[in-house]
């Protein structure tokens, strides 16, 4: 299985258990705080970190394998997106990329999102079960970039005993313009990686 990276091209740097399981109760809990709200509200907020959140992004616990084999019981993959305050890419990804109802509705079917914040010290719990600050899982996964998305295998098995480097299937760093973009998306979801590279897709694919 061969992981492709986007750093080829152009880019910006800068039935279960009936009794409720905590994911769920989240998920509730979630769904009540946006009871109400109009559709005016899909429109990304600015948090306290300084970063732009969707609202349609995963409410997690930070446990990676949780949240993948969360994504994976639902029909879907798991990207990490990596942001940090100030970023004009970050930005950009949020109002003009996720702006896109095309783009938007192609990716909360499809895959679940988690994301994390470069320099962020909220501890997270990598597949190996290490319990990391962001700042330094970022350090681990070699995030050096913002936005910088990491694409997971559909499966947790055998993660746990892998180098950190080689557990992506794919990896975007840096900002793609919409149509690379969603593009990344689809070659993660329809598995191209394993038939070759991401540029190779993009030729394929027009």
């Amino acid at each position: 299985m061969k992981m492709s990276i986007a750093q080829d091209l152009p880019t910006h740097q800068a039935p279960l258990s009936l009794l409720p399981t905590r994911r769920g109760l989240l998920a509730l809990a979630v769904g009540a705080a946006l009871a109400g709200r109009r559709a005016a509200a899909a429109e990304p907020t600015v948090g306290e970190d300084g970063l732009y959140h969707e609202p349609w992004f995963l409410q997690s616990f930070l446990d990676l394998r949780e949240d993948l084999e969360s994504a994976a019981a639902g029909g879907k993959r798991l990207a990490i997106m990596w942001e940090l305050r100030g970023c004009p890419y970050c930005r950009e990804t949020h109002l003009v990329n996720f702006a896109d109802a095309g783009i938007a509705s192609y990716i909360r079917d499809n895959f679940e999102v988690l994301q994390l914040n470069l320099i962020g010290s909220r501890k997270v719990t990598d597949f190996d079960r290490e319990e990391l600050a962001e700042k330094d899982l970022a350090r681990k996964y070699g995030i050096r970039f913002t936005p910088t998305f990491q694409f997971f295998p559909p499966s947790a098995d055998g993660l746990d005993v892998k180098d950190a480097m080689v557990r992506e299937m794919a990896r975007a760093p840096g900002y793609l313009k919409p149509p690379h973009f969603l593009a990344m998306f689809r070659f993660v979801r329809e598995r191209a990686y394993e038939r070759g590279s991401f540029r190779d897709f993009l030729a394929a694919n027009g």
